[in-house]
């Protein structure tokens, strides 16, 4: 039997949402952006890279497996915020809000959220959207999905660059909050919901760099 929604319609009826308008967003939405603020945005292609690599000479990007849509796994794409080789004595752990392996780049990267700029690439072919879940590592999705019951029910949507979490400010919170906030959001999909939250991850990461 299909599992109902709050507002009285299946599974399904999220995907077929899905499916019908977040293509076409996640593209107007890069384009848009990229012809508007062309300038800043040449800057920060070449400027980051240019700047971690003066910073420790090491490679500007980073990628890291991640669970998609479905459970598919991929390989997203970011900025180097951390030490080469910051997991070779720890293994995957969850990533701190002020984790002592941050670089000084790192840090003013992530203050304004640009080490996940790269992540148009991952939006362009398909593999994640500008707005919903943020993809998670496979082993913490295992670990999180044994751990918080219905864990696993974050994949039937594509995974974002900014998330409900993000844009209440709250995207280091524990794994079973984000997962109240990531349902609230598929059972609310929509473009609507979307422009919302991308409009609300803006201010809250400029409020945030600005304190």
């Amino acid at each position: 039997m299909t599992p109902k929604r709050k507002n009285g319609t299946g599974t399904n009826g999220s995907d077929v949402i899905h499916d019908g308008y977040k293509r076409p967003f996640d593209l107007a939405v890069i384009i848009l952006a990229h012809l508007l603020l062309f300038p800043l945005f040449m800057v920060l292609w070449i400027g980051i890279p240019l700047a971690i690599w003066l910073g420790d000479r090491g490679r500007p990007f980073y990628l890291q497996q991640r669970v998609g849509r479905s459970g598919k796994r991929f390989q997203v794409i970011k900025f180097r915020t951390m030490v080469s080789d910051a997991e070779s004595e720890t293994g995957p752990v969850w990533a701190a809000e002020r984790d002592s392996r941050t670089t000084r780049v790192g840090r003013f990267l992530r203050a304004f959220r640009l080490d996940e700029l790269p992540q148009v690439i991952n939006i362009l072919r398909g593999e994640m959207s500008v707005v919903g879940p943020r993809p998670e590592r496979p082993e913490l999705a295992e670990r999180f999905s044994r751990d918080v019951p219905g864990f696993s029910e974050r994949v039937r949507v594509r995974p974002g660059v900014a998330g409900l979490a993000q844009a209440r400010g709250t995207a280091q919170t524990r794994p079973r909050d984000k997962l109240r906030y990531d349902n609230l959001y598929i059972e609310t999909l929509g473009p609507w919901m979307d422009i919302k939250l991308l409009v609300l991850s803006v201010w809250v990461v400029l409020r945030r760099s600005l304190r």
